[in-house]
Parts: C-alpha cells; structure tokens; sequence
C-alpha cells in the first residue's frame, strides 16, 4: 500500500485513487474522517464501497465510461454513503492516468454546500453595460456628425481657394475669410479631438463593464450547477426508490422535474461557455488531426436520435483531410451542427456531413452539415449566430434550446482562426460550413464509406 505524502493526507478535501478494476489504492485521512471508515476497511476494496446504490450505479453507467473516453471527469456530483449509513453529497474531479504499468484514477472529492444566489447583481451588471454601450453609440454617432461636418466645411474652405486663385483683385479679402475659416476648423479639430477622447473613455468603460458581467456570468453559472447537479441526483434517487415507492403520477411529476432540471443546466452551461469566450478564458489546444476521426467520434453521440426520427445519415469525409485546429472544440461543433439538423429535420429526410479542401486557397478545409429540414427565412439568416436567438417559426417554438449554440460554435470557429457560415431555404434546407486551418500533416487515406442511419 503507497504511502501517502504528509500535506495530501491532511489537505482539507477527500482524496482516493483506484484502479480501472475498482480497487482502491490508496485515499486520505481527510476522506476517510468524512466518512467515517478505517483505512484498512477502503484501502484495497472496491471503490462502490464509500457509494450510494444510486452512485454505484451512476459510476458504472456513466462515471466510469466518461473516464475511459476522455480521460478525466470535472465536477460530477456524487452521494456518498458512511461508515454510519449517512449520505453525504460531493463534487468529484477525476482524472486517469498511467502509473506503474496500471491504468489509475485519482479523484478529489469536495463537499458541497449552499451558497448565496446574487441575482440582483446580475441585473445591475447586465444594465450598467447596457448604459455604457448605449453612450459609446451616442458619443459614436455625434463622432460621425463631426466628421461629416468637418468634410463640408473642408469642401468649402477648397471652393474657397479656387476662388482666390481665379479672383486675384480680392485677394486680401479672400485671404481674410480664409484665415476666419481656419480658425474655425482648428477650433473644430480641438473639439474632434475632445470628443474622441471622452468617447475613448467611454469605450473603455464599456469594455470594463461587459468584461465585469462576463466574470459575473462565469462565476454565476458556475455556482448554480452545483445545486441543479444536487436536485438531479436527489430526483434518481426518488425515481429508483431509494426513499420508498413513489406513486405513478409521482414518477410523471418526478420526470418533469429531471426534464427542467436537465434543460436548466444545459442553459446554465451555455452561458457559461458564452461567458468564458467572451472573457478570453478559453484555451486552445490546436494540433493536426484527420476530419474524419471528429465525424466518427460524433456519430455514436447522434446515432440515437437519427434513429428514433427516421433520418438517413451520410459522411463523406477522406482520411486524407486535416486541419490544425482544437480537436474538442470541432467535436463540440459539429455536435451542435448535426443536433440542430437532427431537431429541425422531420421523419424520413437526410442530414448529410461532407469535408473538402479549396483549390484556390490550400491552407482552409471546409466541414459542412447539411439537411433537407425546415429551413431558415432570408430575413432571419443574418440573426442565427446571435445569442439566445431561435429561428421564429413553429418548428423553433416547439424544440427546446437556449439559442447559444450557434454564437458559440462560431466564436470557437474564429478563436481557432476559422469561421462558421450559413446557407438556407425556408421549405428546402439548411447548410453550414465550418471553415478551418489546414493541418500541418496529409494523412495517408484508407477505405472511406458513407455512413447510415434509418
């Protein structure tokens, strides 16, 4: 059994490690206090010994796949149960590693509490970028007003001088209206200057206000996940029964909750990937990689929607094809792509991913999706890629989403020096092309097949 180091053994959060089989190799003193267990009664026993039955479940369905495909798994929520039978509710950050020719997880258990919801503060952030954005268009437009007068009164004093040149018999009065013209202009100049120098201030004081609301944004969405991540597990917990049989219109009652609550933190985790774009807080891990990989990682992800709408799934995307981009970040893209084609495309149509390099320009690959769906209206394009903003027809009305998934998707196109642009017939169709980096690398191809779902 590894000895732990002195300052992990007392760090004031649980620590465990265990490996892929479930067997535990070593946890701190200050997890073992919590829940209330002897070293020898988790050291070398199964991992589901210090979970709920709801939690052991949770971990062999989806805690312990997630570590598998990525790798690592932040702030899961977790009942964990005593040495006393008590629940006690954490946060769970895990990552797994290879360590002494064993594949090993290590894994920090934090115990949530409440904390204070500041709403009010939200509000007041969001209006005071409000006012100061509003200002910045006013000083903005008077600029405008300004300049346009300074190229009128610059035409004149030209006008001006022509005649001079032409009436050489007026010139000494000529010189003087010519001299009170300058004047004026310098005047006017220090006036220009004046005001581009309070609209500067104002264009910064705007910029400090939306940075403040997206840090107040993050900070926020990410301190209300904790309690809906709480309210789900709770609700599992009542629907398997944990806390005696529900009746059957207490099951609908408890599945319109897990709905709302899931629906809720996809809103919430919206915001917060808005919220860290526009406050530069996202990271871009960019390295060369095939297409294809991303559209064949996506497809288990889709597959059981486009079964259950009878839709007919086509990839056309050669190995050969690479882009030097973050792999992560075009998985999340393409995932919102095709779930919005999948949302807005009825039973029997097709959605379709094609990949294809531009003869013109050998630095950009293009990724696009397309469907034979609803369709966008030519006035409502333009508004697609802007946030918390949904296409206004019935179709739209009646999915759920929140509107970010575009906007993010094409910040994160442009953050990777790429862009996401949108074709569309209302009735027809939609298409969207994801344009990237090229890779640094040309993968030799192998045998490409369209793939199908039915």
């Amino acid at each position: 059994m590894p000895e732990l180091d002195p300052l992990l053994d007392t760090a004031p959060c649980g620590f465990v490690s265990f490996a892929d089989d479930g067997r535990v190799v070593a946890a701190n003193g200050t997890l073992l206090a919590m829940l209330g267990f002897a070293q020898e009664e988790v050291v070398g026993r199964s991992i589901e010994t210090i979970f709920t039955v709801g939690a052991r479940i949770f971990y062999q369905t989806h805690f312990f796949p997630l570590l598998r495909l990525h790798g690592r798994a932040d702030e899961i929520f977790f009942l964990l149960r005593t040495k006393a039978g008590d629940d006690v509710a954490a946060i769970a950050n895990a990552v797994r590693r290879e360590r002494d020719g064993e594949w090993v997880t290590d894994c920090v258990m934090l115990r949530v509490s409440e904390r204070q919801k500041f709403e009010d503060a939200l509000l007041r952030a969001k209006k005071a970028a409000e006012d100061a954005r509003s200002a910045a268009e006013e000083n903005q437009r008077q600029l405008e007003d300004a300049n346009a007068q300074l190229q009128r009164q610059a035409l004149e004093l030209e006008l001006s001088h022509q005649q001079l040149i032409e009436q050489a018999e007026e010139l000494e009065q000529q010189g003087e209206e010519l001299h009170a013209l300058n004047d004026e202009l310098q005047a006017l100049n220090d006036q220009l200057t004046a005001r581009g120098e309070e609209l500067e201030h104002q264009r910064a004081v705007a910029d400090d206000a939306n940075r403040a609301k997206s840090a107040f944004l993050a900070m926020m969405s990410h301190e209300l996940r904790t309690p809906l991540n709480a309210i789900g597990g709770y609700v599992q917990l009542l629907e398997m029964g944990i806390q005696g049989p529900v009746t059957e219109k207490q099951a609908h009652a408890l599945e319109r909750i897990a709905r709302s609550q899931r629906h809720l933190l996809r809103l919430i985790n919206d915001v917060l990937n808005l919220a860290r774009i526009e406050a530069g807080r996202v990271d871009y891990n960019l390295e060369s990689f095939p297409l294809r990989d991303v559209a064949d990682t996506i497809l288990p992800m889709v597959e059981p929607q486009l079964v259950a709408r009878m839709l007919r799934y086509e990839v056309s995307v050669a190995t050969r094809l690479s882009v030097y981009a973050d792999r992560e970040k075009v998985q999340q893209i393409l995932l919102n792509l095709l779930s919005n084609a999948i949302k807005f495309t009825p039973s029997g149509g097709r959605v379709t991913v094609d990949a294809f390099a531009d003869a013109t320009r050998s630095d950009c690959v293009y990724l696009r999706v397309r469907d034979t769906g609803v369709g966008i209206a030519a006035d409502r394009l333009g508004d697609v890629f802007e946030p918390f903003v949904q296409v206004d027809d019935s179709h739209a009305r009646r999915a759920e989403g929140t509107g970010l998934g575009l906007a993010i998707s094409r910040d994160l196109a442009r953050g990777m020096g790429g862009d996401l642009r949108a074709r569309s017939q209302h009735g027809v169709g939609s298409s969207f092309t994801l344009t990237l980096p090229g890779g640094k690398h040309v993968f030799e191809p192998s045998p490409v097949t369209a793939g199908q779902a039915t």
